[in-house]
């Protein structure tokens, strides 16, 4: 029978406390969703009613009340049958109508999100943006929409290539960043190792087989551990479930590309949760750890007495073991786990006949922490088009926080990466607009200081003035957030257009002095950017619209399309009947002789993702794996996966000159920030006269970004007149 296949009766066996009427509810649901989908099948091969329950099961393992599972069952019936929410509302309900229709709003989500700067249609963006507003409403629609996501990047081995790409980053970019914020940490993990599993799949084997190859050396080590704490608790009286805690592979994955340490060196992944019963006992856990092993300093976080901004509580403690081997402790109450694998999810655990609890109130607490960034995201963004409200929103769901403290104690919560410009925003428009300065714990930094977590934060004012367009220049680095980005935009924009154009003219022609194009015409630079003349365009870059980094970039890829064939003959490496082009993983250096084309609808540019797509009688055309036109294939069958060649392979020469006074440690600081971009330097001649020094030298690059972004790092280091590139040799 079809209901062994989907193994129904396992959401009863998740939910053993249901009453009779739930019960009878959700099997009417799972009735009702069989019928509707009878017929339908999934690209496994097997019956689409699977999915409606594997969805409902990841929600009754969580342990979720029986409307959330009845509305999991039937969250596809209206998108996939001729069963209305009218139907549904008459046969369930209107709570359930309601969950059921706020997930079939959301069933087609962006098909371009792996960078910020992709802009995907405002179609898609409006799906983005009803999905975080849905977070505003009813919080058990998103719960339903991640369990369909996980579900699905659990089944994506059956997708298409192109298809795992679209669908992980999605995943990584939205879903797991939202269930981070909500708290629910089980689901976050599982999304991330998923998703990094096909974005790179040669990175998550190397550290799978890492953490494989040392499994029964770690098991032994944390038995071993775990006992000494046992029988420690067990004399001082204290009753405690003590167990290993897995590390995740994304998470160690992101820990080694942070700090720039191989796997040997990460040491957390050796790591012990300890679950008490009451907060008392959890600090009592903690003396005890701590009189058992060697503290390691300022390895200490007591998320119990300050709780992150999503509401997670627990003590985290980093011990040295009497082997002097690195462990983390985390020690939390029974209800703290639940909180912190569960997140919003565990305030709506099954409790048949619950009464107003602790438990509800912090749930109120949570929930209107969300509802409250919702409002202040809808305050700044709601007048803007759906893509600015999307980044803003992506901006304060981002996993990656800090927490910076202003001069009277208030935490401003902050992406990781944010300057004190973004923190001034943070605090007043105004404050942003007049910002001129900072201190971080009392001692003055620059504008473009990554603020860290804990940091005071004093910004210096002035009485009057504006923002600077420099403040925009991504390769600047002076703003992190939306928030402050969408601000100066709108100050400049208030502006007359005369000035504007005037201020527009002066970072245009720095800009054409450094890419050493100061003798084009700006009537054709305005066209090459797609601007009908050149003061729309100088008004566009004055309004903000448009940056100098974004200038230079644009710049430097039409240049490369103009002086660079985009079709190209590899040279062959065995013979087309050897290796048929369907093979996967192939490198469009190594395609067998075949025509290459780079396609001219989304302009590849080396370092981007990319998909290949076989056509009719002209070999292999190579697109962005975010092109709509691949997305959007009717013939999915013809698509190949490609990567570029290694990038020491595609680097090409670049000549610079740099012009500065004098100074001790300038040819070290120059070189740092080139070393910094890992650039090779081919050569370099300087001469001084007069305490100028001039530098001639030619660098290697493999990624035109690189050329604008250097240039510009470098015009900021001190005593540098300017830094350009040189268009002859």
């Amino acid at each position: 029978m079809q209901t062994d296949v989907v193994d129904f009766r396992s959401i009863f066996d998740a939910l053993p406390d249901l009453s009779r009427n739930d019960q009878a509810l959700i099997e009417r649901a799972y009735a009702r969703a069989q019928s509707a989908h009878e017929g339908q099948f999934r690209k496994s091969g097997e019956p689409y009613i699977v999915h409606c329950v594997a969805v409902a099961k990841i929600l009754a393992d969580m342990r979720l009340d029986a409307v959330t599972i009845a509305a999991a069952l039937l969250h596809d019936v209206v998108e996939d049958s001729g069963i209305t929410l009218e139907d549904i509302e008459t046969e369930f309900g209107p709570k359930i109508a309601e969950l059921v229709d706020g997930v079939s709003k959301l069933t087609q989500l962006p098909t371009g999100v792996e960078k910020r700067s992709s802009k995907a249609s405002n179609r898609e963006m409006e799906y983005l943006r009803k999905m975080f507003l849905a977070m505003g409403s009813d919080f058990r629609v998103i719960l339903i929409k991640l369990a369909d996501r996980l579900h699905n990047m659990r089944t994506l081995g059956y997708m298409p290539p192109h298809k795992q790409t679209q669908k992980s980053r999605e995943t990584l970019e939205i879903f797991a960043p939202v269930a981070n914020r909500l708290g629910i940490w089980q689901m976050k993990w599982e999304l991330e190792d998923l998703a990094f599993r096909y974005l790179d799949p040669e990175r998550y084997r190397e550290i799978a087989a890492y953490i494989a190859e040392r499994r029964s050396d770690r098991e032994a080590y944390m038995v071993r551990m775990i006992k000494q704490i046992e029988e420690q608790f067990a004399r001082e009286g204290l009753v405690a479930d003590i167990k290993g805690r897995p590390k995740h592979i994304y998470s160690i994955y992101r820990k080694m590309e942070r700090k720039n340490l191989p796997f040997s060196q990460i040491y957390d992944i050796r790591a012990i949760r300890i679950i008490v019963k009451t907060i008392p006992e959890c600090y009592q856990a903690l003396g005890i750890t701590h009189n058992i092993f060697h503290t390691i300093p300022n390895e200490f976080d007591d998320y119990i007495s300050s709780p992150k901004e999503n509401s997670y509580r627990s003590l985290h403690t980093a011990v040295l073991d009497s082997e002097g081997k690195t462990l983390e402790i985390q020690i939390r109450t029974r209800e703290m786990d639940e909180e912190a694998e569960y997140g919003i999810a565990a305030h709506w655990r099954y409790k048949e006949g619950r009464s107003k609890s602790s438990s509800d109130s912090a749930l109120e607490r949570r929930l209107e922490r969300v509802r409250r960034m919702m409002e202040d995201v809808q305050q700044e963004f709601g007048d803007l088009d759906a893509d600015q409200f999307v980044e803003g929103m992506i901006d304060e769901i981002n996993p990656e926080r800090i927490y910076a403290f202003t001069p009277k104690g208030d935490i401003i919560d902050l992406p990781e990466g944010a300057t004190p410009i973004d923190f001034a925003y943070h605090i007043h428009t105004e404050v942003g607009h007049r910002c001129r300065g900072a201190k971080a714990n009392g001692r003055l930094v620059g504008l473009d200081y990554a603020i860290k977590n804990g940091d005071r934060i004093e910004i210096l004012t002035a009485k009057r003035g504006g923002p600077s367009l420099d403040w925009l220049n991504a390769d600047l680095g002076f703003t992190r957030t939306k928030r402050a980005r969408s601000k100066i935009k709108q100050w400049f924009k208030r502006g007359d257009r005369d000035k504007s154009i005037a201020d527009g003219k002066e970072v245009l022609d720095r800009e054409l002095r450094k890419l050493g194009m100061s003798g084009e015409q700006r009537d054709l630079i305005a066209i090459k950017l797609h601007y009908d003349n050149a003061d729309d365009l100088l008004a566009a870059i004055g309004y903000g619209e448009i940056t100098g980094a974004q200038i230079s970039f644009r710049l430097l890829e039409a240049e490369r399309r103009d002086t660079q064939e985009t079709e190209l003959v590899l040279e062959p490496t065995v013979s087309r009947a050897s290796r048929p082009v369907e093979a996967e993983g192939m490198r469009i250096d190594e395609t067998s002789g075949l025509l290459v084309t780079l396609a001219r609808c989304c302009n590849p540019t080396y370092g981007d993702q990319i998909i290949g797509f076989i056509t009719r009688g002209k070999g292999i055309t190579v697109h962005r794996a975010d092109c709509p036109n691949i997305l959007n294939t009717t013939e999915p069958e013809r698509i190949i996966n490609v990567t570029w060649p290694p990038a020491s392979e595609q680097s090409y020469p670049v000549p610079v000159m740099i012009v500065a006074y004098d100074r001790e440690g300038l040819m070290r600081d120059i070189g740092a920030v080139i070393a910094d971009e890992n650039i090779s330097i081919s050569n370099v001649n300087i001469s001084t006269r007069q305490n100028i020094a001039t530098f001639e030298l030619t660098m290697e690059i493999s990624d035109v970004k690189q050329i604008a972004r250097i240039l510009a790092k470098i015009e900021r280091l001190p005593n540098i007149v300017e830094a350009f590139r040189r268009t002859a040799v």
